[in-house]
């Protein structure tokens, strides 16, 4: 039986819950690993994408503290809405909700990992990199979590700067400035984030509705949503080519963009047509599943173009 159980969580001082059976596993859990990878890997291609090769011991501790500000952001997101996170069936399973952390904890590990990751990457890089990691964290705890997530239905799409500031961060660390280059991958990741949570928000909407929290569907509707998916994935779709156009990548990523902006239209086009049951369902997880693909494939040319351009001397 856990050591801090549902009553405890609603019912007692955090002081009262400074124990708990949290193991190395939950607070790994606390760390968001899914969400903490992909900002590793797109700021490693921001990294990257600094005008000269930035020193390969200094490039590795950055990206270290880049990872563990993301897994801060992640421990005090979880620590924030644990109250909500009870009533979802995908997050319920989560440490504090599933008894088996104190919220205390979480707190206390966020926040030191937070001063850690923003301390060391001023140290190793430079304090521009480490005041943008620490806007991302501000930006992603208090301005998305504490705010926009249970105040309004845009809250995806004003919140998602927070995931698409790390390419940036990264730039910054390798580069000790920012550049248009660095803006065009903040855009992409933007723009990106409406169409892919909002195709799973399509199939979680009940779990949101009994959360309270104010996602597209549960206030705009499925079929607004469907709109709103369609008109962000025609944004992205040129905008994920622009690196290419604007010459800050080759052929290869342009390629890519191109044929992924379609396929983006496409599973957009795809889940707005299809609305009813299981069906509209499978179309909304494909749609969301693509998205993953998409935004990986251009970041991993991304960064294979780069390397080969370090490697090669162009």
């Amino acid at each position: 039986m856990s050591l801090v159980d549902e009553s405890s969580l609603v019912g007692k001082s955090d002081l009262a819950l400074s124990v708990s059976g949290a193991s190395p596993a939950d607070y790994l859990a606390l760390l968001k690993p899914r969400v903490m990878s992909l900002s590793i890997f797109t700021a490693f291609a921001g990294l990257l994408m600094a005008p000269q090769p930035v020193n390969p011991v200094i490039g590795v501790i950055s990206l270290l503290a880049i990872a563990v500000g993301a897994g801060a952001s992640g421990a005090l997101n979880m620590w924030y809405d644990s109250d909500i996170d009870r009533l979802m069936a995908r997050t319920a399973g989560r440490p504090i909700p599933a008894g088996r952390m104190a919220r205390n904890e979480a707190l206390a590990f966020g926040l030191v990992l937070s001063g850690f990751a923003v301390l060391t990457l001023g140290l190793a890089a430079n304090w521009l990199a480490a005041g943008l990691l620490a806007f991302t964290i501000f930006y992603y705890v208090v301005v998305y979590t504490m705010w926009l997530k249970r105040a309004t239905p845009h809250n995806i799409v004003i919140g998602g700067a927070a995931g698409a500031l790390p390419p940036m961060v990264g730039f910054a660390a390798g580069a000790g400035s920012l550049s248009v280059a660095s803006l065009l991958l903040f855009l992409l990741i933007f723009v990106w984030t409406p169409p892919h949570f909002w195709s799973l928000a399509l199939v979680k909407t009940g779990d949101y509705g009994r959360a309270g929290v104010p996602m597209a569907p549960n206030v705009w509707g499925a079929d607004a949503t469907r709109r709103q998916i369609l008109l962000y994935s025609l944004l992205l779709a040129p905008i994920g080519v622009l690196p290419y156009a604007l010459g800050f990548a080759g052929p290869v990523y342009g390629g890519a963009a191109t044929l992924g902006g379609l396929g983006m239209i496409v599973g957009a086009v795809a889940v707005f047509r299809k609305r009813d049951g299981n069906v509209a369902r499978k179309t909304a997880m494909r749609n969301f599943a693509f998205s993953i693909f998409y935004l990986f494939t251009l970041f991993a040319v991304l960064v294979a173009e780069r390397l080969t351009a370090i490697w090669t001397g162009a």
